[in-house]
């Protein structure tokens, strides 16, 4: 019988449900693209565009001036799951998280306190210095898992030192590396700064994976936040965008800034639909690839593979050199199988199939018995230590030797 042969969308899908570098790699399904085709026309940079004007001379709403239904639907619906007043459709996360700094960010000296860790600090190009004109204060937790209330208190800067540059904004991220930030400790941080005037912004770009994981409303998770930036792409796998929610003033006056960053989509409702569809259809999977990352974890570090930080969500990050053999060489092995791997970063989608972590599984313990003889020896107490990281367990955990997207570093 002949095999039939794939198409390019196919192709694609295949070797997407195989690739474990990223979440944002999904691709949209045909059902989708149909969708999409229904989706409303109108312009919404020129409707917002028009906003400046009228409200000053008529005072007409900004609610009334949006032509796109789906767009506005859209950042209507995202509002109301966050308890925010309004919603701002943009093309990126990264865009999303500058729009926020820049529009809190209103004068320099000014500095943002944030894990050393976060996203805004690491990997959108130094936006909050090129854009906000902002010094960050960036602090390792001692925990290795989330900042505490202590550090964020020890580390601000306040009063009129005119050495320092005055802390306006605390932005957190949830979930980082995968891994949840406890509510309690964000609700504590929460009460303290805004007690002192300092604003609260969190990067929630999978937001929605805290929401699964911890069974919490979106709500109750973004309450202690001033604005929230909660990305349509990773984890979702929308095609694009991300939604930045928060008090409707600020997000007219985020509006103006979206514009000068270059933001602006035109007929924009195809991708706020696409967006939409994928909130209602892809969110439920979420808890599947929890499932799927658990058992790829627990099976990596039956074999021997470290667990570099507890597996809480959708990533797990491995560490092969106990087994003898750089990460490198796993990602050679695995492309064997057609298994892609970026870096000792892990990543399950809702497309990542069964069928790709049993082959990666399979890729290490063939280069275990490869290089057994260069295994190290590993102490109980570490072992103990990654494979309750597997199940997602932990006390404290070491800082990793890691740099950009996850490669080690010794």
């Amino acid at each position: 019988m002949a095999v039939k042969e794939l198409s390019p969308n196919e192709a694609t899908l295949l070797r997407i449900s195989h690739d474990f570098r990223t979440d944002t790699i999904t691709v949209p399904t045909d059902e989708m693209f149909d969708l999409m085709k229904h989706a409303t026309r109108g312009d919404d940079v020129y409707a917002i565009s028009l906003y400046a004007a009228a409200d000053t001379r008529l005072g007409i709403s900004l609610a009334i001036l949006q032509e796109d239904e789906d767009t506005i639907a859209l950042q209507n619906k995202i509002a109301q799951l966050a308890g925010k007043e309004a919603g701002l459709f943009c093309v990126s996360g990264t865009m999303s998280n500058q729009l926020a700094l820049r529009t809190h960010l209103t004068q320099p000296p000014h500095s943002i306190m944030l894990d050393s860790r976060a996203h805004v600090h690491c990997y959108e190009a130094g936006g909050v210095a090129f854009h906000s004109q902002a010094n960050t204060i960036s602090q390792f937790p001692e925990n290795g898992h989330h900042l505490t209330l202590e550090e964020v208190e020890e580390n601000i800067i306040q009063g009129d030192d005119i050495h320092g540059a005055p802390t306006k904004v605390v932005s957190l991220e949830n979930t980082l590396s995968g891994m949840v930030f406890p509510q309690d400790e964000i609700i504590k941080i929460s009460d303290s700064m805004r007690a002192k005037g300092v604003i609260m912004h969190c990067d929630g770009a999978r937001m929605w994976e805290a929401q699964v994981k911890t069974g919490k409303s979106l709500k109750e998770l973004c309450a202690p936040f001033d604005t929230v930036s909660l990305c349509m792409s990773k984890g979702l796998g929308a095609p694009i965008g991300s939604v930045l929610v928060g008090p409707k003033a600020f997000i007219q006056k985020a509006i103006w800034f979206k514009k000068l960053f270059g933001g602006g989509i035109r007929q924009a409702g195809s991708l706020a639909l696409a967006a939409n569809y994928c909130l209602d259809n892809h969110l439920p999977l979420l808890s599947r690839t929890h499932t799927l990352a658990s058992h790829l974890a627990v099976s990596l570090a039956d074999v021997g593979v470290r667990i570099l930080l507890p597996t809480e969500t959708n990533m797990v990050w491995i560490d092969t050199v106990p087994l003898g053999f750089e990460i490198s060489t796993l990602i050679a092995k695995a492309k064997e199988s057609g298994v892609r791997l970026g870096g000792s970063r892990l990543v399950i989608h809702h497309q990542t199939s069964p069928d790709a972590v049993e082959k990666l599984v399979e890729a290490v313990k063939a280069l275990k018995e490869e290089y057994k003889h260069q295994a190290l020896v590993v102490s109980e107490e570490e072992e103990k230590m990654w494979k309750g990281f597997a199940r997602g367990e932990w006390e404290k955990v070491p800082k990793p030797r890691t740099k950009r997207l996850g490669v080690l570093v010794y």
